[in-house]
């Protein structure tokens, strides 16, 4: 039986840089996103208004500059709080 690839199914933002997302395997976390807003394509995310312009979009978190970042990553990043629903 092969593995459901990861997808982002639901995102809310919840302060600063934090979005708590839930995936379609049940996982759910809230995830800082501060830690990329230094490449080129994320560093306009870091004025709070255009980071919170963020929407769903092929199965994970984009932006309309086109800046996104894989549903694997943001599911396997090591954030304090995460759950199963």
């Amino acid at each position: 039986m092969s593995r459901q690839p990861v997808r982002v199914i639901e995102a809310e933002y919840v302060k600063a840089y934090e979005i708590r997302l839930r995936f379609n395997d049940g996982v759910q976390k809230t995830v800082d996103f501060s830690r990329w807003l230094g490449g080129e394509v994320f560093r306009p995310l870091s004025a709070k208004r255009e980071f919170r312009r963020f929407f769903l979009s092929g199965g994970t978190v984009a932006w309309p500059n086109g800046a996104d970042i894989a549903p694997e990553t943001l599911h396997d990043s090591k954030d304090a709080a995460a759950g199963v629903a």
